[in-house]
């Protein structure tokens, strides 16, 4: 049952190549290597800069100097994807978690400032990164997040695919949460994340309708090739 969940929910995400993809615990993980990457560094993302930012809910990008180094995070996978499939260059599953990590990474810091500015009643005008220290802390805590992805994460068995799956599901809702908010009923009304239950509840269908959509369509796309 487990490796049937793990398989369906990453099925319309990814192309689930087991060459391609870490095993724990006796079971492949939901996504590919590149693709585990992305959405444990989006939710490890999300968990530093709360707790670097605490309660100031920032609500404005961060300065150029870091927007030009989160280009340059994003454009490091598409660069190893892009060189790599057609075959330019032959990369590896390390190559893979890693660029996918600096992606995730680089989503969550543009992502957070959007969610606070749609989500909050009274959202914070600073940027996100707005000092050299907090900047530091955030690029060290990327190794961090890596060195645990990379080195503990493959031995704790059946929980590694857990988190990955759970990964996945919280990066489509804070997504859907921004485009939720975006609708005015829901704009600007929650004070603590308790309040905003109806809007999680609405993000959290969404993600379960295109996490279903994606799969239906992967699978109608196969059958029609076949």
């Amino acid at each position: 049952m487990l490796e049937s969940f793990f398989t369906l929910i990453g099925y319309g995400l990814c192309h689930q190549l087991p060459e391609r993809s870490f095993f724990a615990g006796g079971y492949q993980l939901p996504v590919c290597a590149r693709d585990t990457g992305i959405y444990l560094g989006f939710v490890a993302g999300l968990v530093v800069l709360r707790l670097l930012h605490r309660q100031e809910r920032p609500s404005q990008p961060p300065r150029w100097p870091i927007l030009i180094l989160l280009g340059a995070f994003i454009a490091s996978m598409a660069i190893d994807g892009l060189t790599s499939y057609s075959g330019l260059r032959e990369t590896t599953n390390t190559i893979r978690l890693v660029t996918g990590l600096l992606t995730g990474w680089s989503l969550a810091a543009i992502t957070v400032p959007m969610l606070n500015a749609q989500l909050w009643v009274h959202p914070g005008a600073g940027r996100v990164l707005d000092n050299w220290k907090r900047a530091i802390a955030w690029l060290v805590a990327l190794v961090g997040a890596y060195l645990l992805t990379a080195y503990v994460l493959p031995y704790l068995g059946l929980l590694y695919p857990l988190l990955v799956a759970i990964a996945i599901i919280v990066t489509f809702v804070s997504v859907n949460l921004v485009l939720v908010c975006l609708v005015d009923r829901f704009e600007g009304r929650a004070s603590r994340l308790v309040d905003a239950w109806p809007q999680i509840l609405i993000a959290l269908a969404l993600t379960m309708g295109e996490l279903a959509a994606s799969a239906w369509l992967r699978l109608a796309t196969e059958r029609l090739l076949a």
